[in-house]
């Protein structure tokens, strides 16, 4: 899942961007309002980590912000208020969920576990499209008693695909999705022609149809049709 992390206290965010992309999320932080502002309006997050005490502005006008985003991130909010009256409202405004500081890094990383399921996948722990099954947990996908092996990357794409099936998904937003800040660094994106065309012969060897198509001139959608 692609994860911002908005946190003022740096070490913190830090910790938890390390945390999170460990266990195979795309993160990137932000440690003020304005920049996750900036972050909210540019680019899609599938959850959204929330601190509402931040130093130049409140995360309860941002979290307003996210319901408007179609479709909206899942949003943990962190905090250090612990008051009935803070949660309620946090909740209220389309929060998905509230976590008192100070927390475990392993209780974040389940509760964003629980709630990518919720958002993402119909509260599924599997996914499943024709002869194809993934499981997000482990970061593997079988194709009937098939387990390709696929790289991160290639799993990531397999999943923002099936995710998104039936759509056009231009290659700015597949390598948005798939590396975060770091795509500003590519001169192009030819490397998304690679992990497709990659992906796309280690799901046929093994034994899937062909369900990436290519949109010329647009970009690439996940279909049977």
């Amino acid at each position: 899942m692609k994860i911002l992390i908005v946190e003022d206290e740096q070490s913190l965010a830090d910790d938890l961007v390390a945390y999170l992309a460990a266990e195979g999320n795309i993160c990137e932080s932000a440690y003020d309002y304005f920049t996750a502002e900036d972050k909210l309006a540019a680019f899609h997050y599938d959850i959204v980590l929330l601190d509402i005490n931040l130093p130049d502005g409140n995360g309860l006008q941002l979290l307003h912000q996210m319901r408007e985003h179609e479709p909206p991130p899942g949003v943990l909010i962190i905090s250090a208020r612990d008051s009935l009256d803070d949660k309620l409202k946090g909740l209220d405004l389309g929060a998905d969920d509230y976590l008192t500081k100070p927390f475990h890094l392993a209780e974040v990383n389940a509760r964003v576990k629980a709630l990518g399921r919720r958002r993402l996948f119909g509260g599924k722990t599997e996914i499943r499209y024709h002869e194809i099954s993934i499981d997000p947990e482990s970061g593997t996908a079988r194709i009937n008693e098939q387990q390709p092996e696929l790289t991160r990357k290639e799993f990531a794409l397999l999943q923002y695909f099936v995710t998104n099936q039936n759509r056009v998904m231009t290659k700015e937003a597949i390598a948005e999705h798939l590396w975060g800040d770091y795509m500003e660094m590519a001169g192009n994106f030819d490397f998304i022609y690679t992990h497709i065309k990659n992906l796309r012969r280690k799901l046929t060897d093994a034994g899937a149809n062909d369900y990436i198509r290519t949109v010329y001139g647009m970009g690439y959608k996940w279909s049977d049709e």
